[in-house]
């Protein structure tokens, strides 16, 4: 063996003691390794913390009524401080500038492809799925994406802009659904996803959203994301109330996850949604967002100071509600989904009306099913 062969060989030798070494030491976790006993590590706990406020929190306006009238009168004061925290909304509404872009005829449904003005100088892009079965008018369900590709995601179109006929990722095409079960669907493209985002953004990749910087800059002007994706939704029923086919007077709202939180805060606060289905998002503030990684958008500054999650649901009542969870979503823990749920049941059952309420937890992820929440919608809204 050459002097070269012998050090090449020397080396490899000491490189593998050196990687055997590296991997029987304890991992470096922080400048309090070794010290644990000399000082209380939870005091350095930021979540512990949190959640320690959380469970301290006033929540001066929760749900506590015995009877229907304490109830009704519960909703009239937190209504408002809800609409309040989200940053309130524009007093007059501009004209819509509505315009039809395109029409494409399918088997099972017509997909009109549609803009309007939700404010001076904001846009928003949808779609209108009207069934081929029925009569018009059609009752109409408002659909909100969650994160992904925006509105694409659940009226049919891939990744290369195509028709697709197979339901895939998590969402499952819920907008082509809900037309495949007789009612009328308007999806609409939230703002941050899709094509309502800056050029930059658009020009990584097709799932980049801009919900930061957008939802910081809404807290910077005493805003909040949600109270903008709300009002849209607002807007698209002013759009529906404009169209003969669609019946304005049985309007639903459906989405899932993000697209979820919509759907509830805008039933909670808008009387016109006769119905909703909110899917892997009822759950507690303390259990998803203080607990683990969300978007910036999912907060709402100082709303624990006043409501947990399932008081906002219960805005809802006695109007029809159903949820839904994935019994293994990682974001939105089932136990406080369940729990939740058990609470905006009660809400329900004071008003009388127990069973206008219900959920699905189904064998999955984050994600939607509506296998028992399209049908419930579909029903209460005059078509099934």
């Amino acid at each position: 063996m050459t002097r070269r062969e012998l050090a090449l060989v020397g080396g490899a030798v000491l490189a593998a003691r050196k990687r055997a070494k590296a991997q029987s030491a304890p991992k470096y976790r922080s400048a309090l390794d070794g010290m644990q006993e000399k000082v209380a590590m939870g005091d350095f706990d930021p979540i512990a913390y949190t959640l320690k406020l959380h469970d301290e929190a006033p929540l001066a306006l929760t749900f506590r009524a015995t009877g229907r009238r304490e109830a009704e009168a519960w909703q009239k004061k937190l209504r408002p401080k809800i609409e309040e925290l989200m940053g309130g909304f524009p007093k007059t509404r501009p004209p819509l500038e509505s315009e039809t872009l395109e029409v494409k005829e399918y088997p099972g449904y017509r997909r009109e492809k549609f803009v309007f003005h939700s404010r001076p100088g904001v846009a928003v892009l949808g779609y209108l799925l009207t069934p081929k079965t029925g009569r018009a008018p059609h009752a109409p369900v408002v659909c909100i994406p969650g994160h992904g590709r925006g509105v694409d995601d659940i009226v049919g179109i891939d990744e290369k802009g195509q028709d697709r006929t197979v339901k895939v990722g998590y969402a499952y095409d819920y907008a082509v659904q809900v037309a495949e079960h007789g009612m009328a669907a308007v999806a609409i493209e939230p703002m941050s996803f899709g094509c309502r985002r800056d050029p930059k953004t658009i020009a990584r990749n097709l799932e980049a959203n801009v919900c930061q910087p957008t939802a910081g800059s809404a807290l910077l002007l005493g805003q909040t994301m949600i109270g903008w994706r709300v009002y849209d939704i607002f807007r698209t029923i002013d759009w529906i109330e404009a169209r003969p086919e669609l019946d304005a007077g049985r309007v639903g709202c459906l989405g899932c996850s993000g697209g979820g939180m919509a759907t509830q805060f805008a039933a909670a606060l808008e009387p016109r949604i006769k119905a909703a289905l909110v899917s892997s998002y009822l759950n507690t503030f303390r259990d998803c967002v203080m607990s683990i990684s969300h978007c910036i958008d999912n907060y709402i500054p100082g709303i624990l100071n006043w409501a947990e999650m399932y008081d906002v649901a219960g805005l809802i009542a006695p109007r029809p509600l159903w949820v839904e969870s994935g019994e293994r979503d990682t974001i939105f823990p089932v136990a406080a989904s369940r729990a939740s749920f058990a609470r905006v049941k009660k809400m329900y059952e004071v008003f009388g009306a127990g069973d206008l309420t219900g959920q699905e937890v189904f064998d999955g992820p984050h994600g939607f099913s509506g296998k028992l929440g399209l049908p419930f919608m579909a029903k209460h809204l005059g078509v099934a």
